[in-house]
């Protein structure tokens, strides 16, 4: 096997095996440890260190430690939040949320740089195309990473189905569940009673066994890697330019009115995975329900992605975010209107399936969007969406504990809105700039990248 290609899988799988644990911990954070809102505010530390750190460690870490040794760094913060949920408390919980936070920006700006580094090398030595190859590589670890989901939240199901605690959910419990919920940190039902401490323990034996084999994959397969070029660029940028890069593309109106879009982004996945997992799935089903509610998100998420890249070039982006637009607005009004069933199974996977759509637009058109918009100043412009789509997670999970369901859904039904609103100025603003010209129409047709939330 091609040595390239043999470093690429090594990182597919090694991000493969890390994710495995942390999608399906995420997944679990606001029903596993809902005393006192543990979980969705370790989750809301978490973003908040990711924001932080994509500012100012990938460039530190990547120049001291080299691309290898920063990614197998960075995994190990990910498996110390796996042990920290051993013994889920304020002291451990939220210390392990900020290593992950702060080891995030630098894992996965460390695989961009080395997939780059590596295409590139190979393309000079086989004398092809370096985009080609680049394009050829993300796409092999996207098609394996994209996976993760699934493998983590089946995982957990087919453990915690094995708890005691199933049973009958009575009428007078179904009614803390819902849109209009009680806000309580008891046990108020069957369903929301937590497995047992041995059923627990194994699945965070799993997941850390699966972060740790992860590491292991990389320090032992990934070979190191280095490019003249790249240490040479690094030189000549300072760390705190990017930052400073950052800040002055606020300047540009278009980045601006792009704030609200962006920040929908976090704020419609931490619904989805914080309130809607707890306060319908977990309470109406039971905790087991969680894992089989975000396969269904997490596989429809992952063929639309694919879908909409080949078909936008067709149908161009403005049909697709008001496709995504109108489906969720049909979900949030569900979720409002709803009062879940434990009858009415299907429901409970038809909406994370639609959610899942519209989540495959906001990511793979939000990403085009940026990538289109602000060819020029790209790296500013990631940045900001990394930034924004970061403090919407932290908003969301912020506030997750303090609000009924009913609230924050009119909360995100409101961002929503206001996003369409400032998206159409920004598409007007193009129109406007280049009106009818067939350069601007190519280039609202070009096809998205890969998305690479799921942090």
């Amino acid at each position: 096997m091609e040595r390239n290609l043999k470093n690429v899988l090594v990182i597919s799988f090694g991000f493969l095996l890390l994710f495995t644990a942390y999608s399906g911990l995420q997944s679990l954070q606001s029903s596993l440890n809902a005393e006192e809102g543990l979980g969705v505010a370790s989750l809301s530390v978490l973003y908040a260190a990711l924001t932080l750190s994509s500012m100012f460690l990938p460039p530190i870490l990547i120049k001291k430690l080299g691309c290898k040794w920063t990614i197998a760094v960075s995994m190990c913060c990910y498996v110390a939040y796996s042990l920290g949920n051993f013994y889920a408390s304020w002291y451990t919980l939220i210390p392990t949320s900020m290593i992950l936070g702060l080891g995030g920006a630098p894992l996965w700006s460390a695989k961009c740089t080395y997939l780059t580094i590596a295409g590139t090398l190979y393309a000079e030595k086989a004398g092809k195309s370096a985009k080609d190859i680049i394009n050829q590589y993300f796409g092999i670890f996207f098609l394996v990473f994209q996976t993760s989901g699934v493998w983590g939240n089946l995982i957990s199901s087919l453990i915690l189905s094995q708890s005691s605690n199933q049973g009958e959910i009575s009428e007078e419990d179904l009614e803390c569940c819902g849109a209009y919920d009680c806000l309580t940190d008891t046990t108020n039902s069957t369903g929301s009673e937590r497995p047992s401490d041995s059923l627990i323990y194994t699945l965070l034996g799993v997941y850390t066994a699966s972060g740790v084999l992860a590491v292991l994959l990389i320090i032992i397969f990934l070979d190191q890697i280095k490019s003249d070029q790249a240490e040479t660029e690094k030189e000549k940028t300072p760390f705190w330019s990017t930052f400073l890069a950052t800040l002055r593309h606020l300047k540009d109106k278009r980045q601006c009115l792009l704030i609200p879009l962006t920040m929908y982004s976090g704020f419609e996945q931490a619904f989805l995975s914080g309130d809607f997992s707890k306060s319908f799935v977990t309470c109406a089903l039971g905790i087991q329900y969680v894992g089989y509610m975000m396969i269904c998100f997490a596989g429809i998420n992952s063929l639309c992605s694919l879908l909409f890249g080949k078909i936008s070039q067709f149908t161009g982006r403005k049909l697709l975010f008001a496709l995504a637009a109108v489906l969720n607005t049909s979900c949030i009004i569900t979720v409002l209107l709803w009062k879940p069933d434990p009858k009415q199974l299907a429901v409970f996977f038809v909406i994370p399936g639609l959610w899942g759509v519209s989540d495959a637009v906001w990511q793979t058109q939000t990403n085009a969007l940026y990538g289109i918009l602000f060819e020029k100043n790209k790296e500013a412009a990631f940045a900001n969406y990394r930034l924004w789509e970061s403090v919407g997670f932290v908003i969301a999970f912020a506030y997750s504990t303090k609000l009924q369901v009913y609230i924050k859904a009119y909360i995100l039904l409101s961002v929503l809105v206001l996003s369409m609103l400032t998206y159409g100025a920004v598409e007007y603003l193009e129109a406007k700039s280049s009106p009818g010209t067939p350069a601007a129409t190519k280039k609202e047709n070009g096809g998205p990248h890969g998305q690479e939330t799921h942090m």
